[in-house]
């Protein structure tokens, strides 16, 4: 039962400061996971959303179609539901609200057979924030090399 990784949002943990980290579920339909199989998706513009009954969805995940598809094939961006149980929605419900945070996708992944998908409760850098964080990852490099004097 292994892990493999289909695509990180690398631009998630670049624009947020990442704190809480959840594995949900998603409601799929065939052709997507045919499309996930083969490594196809882009994370980097999805957000997720909790509407009035507590449900847990995930926005502008592009899957392309499957290339071997028929008539019945899915749509590309659609809204797709997250699997989560009352009380962890609750609980990312009030945090969210009570903190000011967003919901941010940062992982999908097949865990076994199953398609995962990993996110994470961000607070929005700001600019300052990102160059501050961009000199510590210039030093990082550079002592790693042994360059920096």
């Amino acid at each position: 039962m292994g892990i493999k990784i289909i695509a990180k949002n690398k631009r998630a943990h670049f624009d947020y400061a990442l704190e809480d980290k959840i594995e949900t579920g998603m409601v799929l339909v065939g052709t997507e996971v045919k499309s996930l199989r083969n490594g196809k998706v882009s994370i980097a513009e999805s957000h997720i959303t909790i509407d009035g009954n507590f449900e847990v969805w995930a926005h502008n995940i592009n899957i392309p179609q499957y290339e071997f598809g028929n008539i019945n094939n899915h749509d590309e961006t659609r809204k797709r539901k997250l699997l989560l149980n009352a009380k962890e929605t609750s609980k990312l419900f009030h945090k969210m609200r009570a903190q000011k945070l967003t919901l941010v996708p940062t992982m999908i992944y097949f865990k076994g057979s199953i398609v995962k998908l990993e996110i994470a409760l961000g607070r929005g850098k700001k600019l300052h924030d990102k160059r501050a964080d961009d000199q510590k990852k210039d030093v990082q490099r550079k002592l790693q090399k042994g360059i920096y004097e």
